[in-house]
């Protein structure tokens, strides 16, 4: 049997107003009697009401809802990127609705749809691993409902986008190598489709065509960022007769990974090989040893982001805009030998 919902006609009957006096009571109208308003609030408190969010969006064109597409929560980055939207979302009176892609294509456009369907008032994403085509997120700019891309943007859509300066941390992460008298320089870089890969790539290649060093080809594997690959990977670089006494990897987590297989295979961490991620994951500061990492602002990539979707809703404002965030190298144990003094002279 379907469960009777609270509805303003039922207080109405209960008290003897009419309609209308309930609905102005509820939503705060100052033409109310002050103890007829205490009398619908105490009555709609008791008979479970729940204001219908959508009625009222068709009433004023707002829900007064944002929607955010993630593409997983496996590792703190999202989560901490959606404590900063949900903290500028609530000062501005903004509701979050968050769906989660699983690194998943048509998870994405199945998520895409149910935004359009709540009527949200704008859309914050970060693609998934899997996305190519981007027809499912241009249906919000034909609905003329703003939309902002963070961390993992599409570059075939001309909105703003919120990122990091991939690329400098990643030349900085490979120049940090090569300044500790490394010279295989090994990297674990994500799927091509993602543009962050792309560019930690190209700033780990500059920082080797910087300093004369070698790109060696078989020290370059990209992959989906499944980390049970990650042993398979490090063992084909670790059984190579030469192997990579350096490496860079495309994010904290498979770093960490990186950092168990090599250990696992009796190499010692500096002295043999020396590990860099990118993120400033959590467990960065706690995996033996403590891994030096590129830290990226998180939680203002969300607050950016948000300020940005916020400022189309309110404010109508639609000029494409790049934020780029800056990153901190951190040093820790995983790489901490002296530099090399040549390189500074």
């Amino acid at each position: 049997m379907k469960k009777h919902q609270t509805t303003v006609i039922d207080i109405a009957k209960e008290l003897k107003l009419s309609k209308s006096t309930v609905s102005r009571a509820l939503t705060g109208h100052p033409h109310v009697n002050p103890q007829t308003r205490q009398s619908v609030l105490e009555l709609a408190q008791k008979m479970d009401y729940q204001r219908n969010v959508f009625a009222v969006s068709l009433a004023n064109n707002r829900s007064n809802t944002i929607g955010v597409i993630v593409p997983e929560f496996h590792f703190m980055f999202f989560p901490q990127v959606i404590l900063g939207i949900q903290e500028v979302a609530k000062e501005a009176g903004y509701h979050v609705l968050i769906m989660q892609s699983g690194e998943s294509y048509e998870a994405e456009v199945a998520n895409a749809k149910v935004l359009l369907a709540h009527q949200v008032d704008g859309v914050l994403v970060s693609l998934t691993k899997e996305t190519l085509n981007f027809d499912h997120l241009k249906v919000f700019q034909r609905k003329g409902i703003p939309i902002v891309f963070f961390n993992r943007v599409c570059d075939d859509m001309e909105v703003p986008k919120v990122v990091v300066d991939d690329y400098d941390g990643a030349f900085r992460a490979t120049e940090h190598l090569i300044k500790i008298g490394r010279k295989r320089i090994a990297h674990l870089a994500g799927p091509h489709s993602l543009l962050i890969s792309r560019k930690r790539l190209n700033g780990y290649l500059d920082a080797l065509r910087k300093y004369d060093i070698p790109i060696v080809e078989e020290l370059i594997i990209s992959y989906d960022l499944t980390l049970e690959k990650v042993a398979i990977y490090m063992s084909h670089l670790l059984s190579l007769p030469q192997p990579p006494d350096g490496l860079f990897c495309i994010n904290d987590p498979t770093a960490i990974k990186a950092i168990q297989v090599i250990k696992s295979k009796g190499f010692a961490i500096p002295q043999d090989i020396a590990v860099v991620g990118f993120s400033n994951d959590y467990a960065s500061d706690l995996i033996e040893p403590s891994l030096t990492t590129v830290a990226q602002p998180v939680r203002e990539i969300g607050k950016t982001a948000a300020r940005l979707l916020l400022d189309q809703i309110e404010n109508g404002s639609d000029k494409p805009l790049i934020r780029q965030l800056n990153t901190e190298l951190i040093i820790r144990r995983s790489t901490q030998v002296e530099e090399k003094l040549w390189l500074s002279k």
